[in-house]
């Protein structure tokens, strides 16, 4: 027993220690999370903003199109000095237009952003785009 409560024993039936201390978790107001819908409410506005309600929301992966991209910069690496590559067999879906283009060269690509075939027409090179198979769903009369 630490000295604290020695000098206490006796006194009064806290021996020193307050009314709720020392029977689990009662001052600090609870273990763990508890308290925290009334009695703790600025702690959590505070520190955690956005504790309540629902936020963003996840769309249905067979909705999700997520892209395999490269950018215009980094098409010269992969050449490797050839003067035409293809993204779709590199499994690449998407050309994006960051970065600078020196040289010509041809890329075969399903995608590409206007920027990219702009930046690659102005080095002197050409974008051959998959064909989208649109024309199949034409209506039958």
């Amino acid at each position: 027993m630490g000295t604290k409560a020695n000098k206490h024993r006796g006194r009064n039936r806290y021996h020193g220690r307050g009314k709720k201390a020392g029977r689990g978790a009662g001052k600090r107001g609870g273990r763990g999370n508890a308290g925290m819908n009334k009695h703790r409410v600025m702690t959590r506005i505070k520190y955690m903003p956005n504790h309540w309600g629902m936020h963003g929301f996840n769309r249905d992966p067979s909705l999700r199109t997520v892209h395999v991209t490269a950018n215009v910069g980094q098409l010269e690496d992969m050449a490797k000095g050839e003067k035409s590559i293809n993204l779709t067999a590199m499994g690449i879906d998407k050309l994006l237009g960051s970065g600078q283009m020196r040289s010509a060269i041809t890329v075969i690509v399903d995608e590409a952003s206007a920027r990219a075939i702009e930046k690659i027409e102005a080095a002197g090179g050409s974008v051959e785009q998959g064909d989208d198979d649109w024309d199949e769903f034409e209506e039958e009369e």
